[in-house]
């Protein structure tokens, strides 16, 4: 299937092309379509499916089919939840639309409000924006809404992740009821769903991989190795030939900064991106990873959801996330495109519990990295896999029906049980004559053939000793 064959317009066509794009993604082909036709959408698909497009060229046609600019009125809403994110969608639909003299916007914290605020009193037509900024400017007057036709939550998941559920809520109090809406996830988590039923009406549901799955063009493997020695087993992997770019994920903000440290003490060039960081220092820190200037990029989840970056070869989660979910996320930044890539996870004493968990959602056991230069050697602490010939896991009972062998290496008949009169044969090989029972006072014979001594009654109670007072010596009889 070719662009063409989706029934964009001529513009639209010419701008894929100059991008070096021929053929949709299945997200692409699945999603253009409905949202052509105005229908609202729920969508789940892995990063780097080409999901930006997927929303942005058929709402492009549509602004560009229903009278191309109008002064001072928005009409389509973008909500992402990092700043990254938000950038790099408003450049997907500033590239996108370069023929259409469509006006885009983007607005996010951590920057001046200034220039915000006049690009949106010139007008545009296209909004994008995180959360918090965005209510700040609704405050101001700065942002009416009664023209949107269309609104879209882009990263729903990591948006409720981060707690923007309320501001959210708040938003969709101030939109026109009557409106296309496009919600479109990584992950469908039960939240997710229930969002999705309070704002969606009669949504196309697109899918293109099971929820929680990870790409198969992706090597996943696992490092064993202790929290004091995860900064060694770093230098190593970075030091592979085969690494052309890499990103490693850290939970804090903090340990970004630690793990440059330590690679820069290593003579390894890293910069960091996280939240504490300014946004012209973060953008610098994006400009010099994407140009190639360094190779390493230490990020948390939330700043790395707008990563959208070709050829990064490694994902490194040098500690694991303590949400699942998460992983997904983290290892879609490579095999991107087609192209394939390596996800390595170090995983010490304190982690396994989140290695299960990731294990659970991907339904998937991650093999060891088998690198012989590995400095650390390596045992897997999960449970051996059942594999044939091999003893039953714990608690795992026989099979339903199977008996435990006959000693002559035969099982009775399932159902049967011994003839009816018939009992365990005589140790002397014959069977006691029906009705008769042993002789009375005889027991079974012992084992080492002497019956078992007769059972004594029991002796009668003593009265207990009188205990001796305080000032009293026992006697001692010589």
């Amino acid at each position: 299937m070719q662009f063409a064959d989706l029934k964009l317009i001529e513009p639209l066509l010419r701008a894929i092309e100059a991008e070096g794009y021929s053929a949709p993604t299945p997200i692409q082909q699945q999603a253009i379509p409905p949202i052509l036709e105005g229908n609202d959408l729920l969508g789940c698909a892995q990063t780097g499916t080409g999901k930006t497009a997927a929303f942005a060229l058929p709402i492009l046609q549509r602004l560009a089919q229903s009278g191309g600019p109008r002064q001072g009125g928005l009409r389509v809403l973008v909500l992402t939840p990092t700043r990254e994110l938000a950038a790099q969608v408003a450049e997907s639909f500033t590239t996108y639309g370069k023929n259409l003299g469509l006006r885009t916007a983007v607005v996010f914290g951590g920057v001046g409000q200034r220039p915000q605020m006049e690009a949106l009193r010139r007008g545009v037509d296209v909004l994008v924006a995180t959360p918090g900024r965005l209510l700040d400017l609704c405050s101001q007057g700065i942002a009416p809404f009664g023209r949107l036709d269309t609104l879209v939550l882009d990263e729903a998941d990591r948006m409720l992740d981060m707690g923007f559920i309320h501001d959210i809520r708040r938003v969709l109090a101030m939109l026109p009821e009557r409106r296309q809406t496009l919600l479109f996830s990584a992950t469908m988590p039960p939240d997710i769903l229930k969002l999705a039923n309070s704002i969606l009406r009669s949504p196309v549901r697109v899918e293109v991989a099971r929820i929680a799955t990870t790409a198969e063009n992706i090597d996943q493997r696992v490092v064993f190795v202790e929290r004091s020695d995860k900064r060694a087993m770093l230098e190593h992997v970075l030091k592979d030939p085969a690494l052309r770019r890499a990103i490693v994920f850290t939970r804090t903000k903090h340990g970004a900064n630690r793990v440059v440290q330590q690679l820069s003490r290593a003579r390894i060039e890293a910069v960091a991106i996280h939240g504490n960081k300014s946004q012209g220092a973060r953008e610098r820190a994006l400009a010099s990873f994407k140009q190639g200037t360094t190779s390493v990029l230490v990020a948390t989840d939330i700043a790395a959801r707008g990563i959208d970056i070709d050829d990064i070869s490694h994902v490194i989660n040098y500690d694991l996330p303590n949400i699942p979910e998460s992983y997904v996320h983290r290892i879609g930044r490579t095999a991107r495109a087609g192209a394939s890539g390596v996800a390595l996870s170090f995983c010490d004493s304190e982690e396994r519990a989140y290695l299960a968990d990731i294990e659970r959602l991907i339904q998937k056991r991650l093999p060891l990295l088998a690198d012989p230069g590995v400095p650390v050697f390596q045992i897997d602490p999960r449970p051996a896999q059942q594999a044939q010939g091999h003893a039953r896991p714990q608690g795992q009972g026989r099979p339903q029906g199977q008996g435990r062998p006959h000693p002559q290496g035969q099982t009775r008949p399932q159902g049967q049980g011994r003839p009816q009169g018939q009992g365990r044969p005589h140790p002397q090989g014959q069977a006691r004559p029906q009705g008769q029972g042993r002789p009375q006072g005889q027991g079974r014979p012992h084992p080492q053939g002497h019956a078992r001594p007769q059972a004594q009654p029991p002796a009668q109670a003593q009265p207990p000793a009188r205990p001796l007072p305080r000032h009293d010596t026992p006697r001692v009889d010589n």
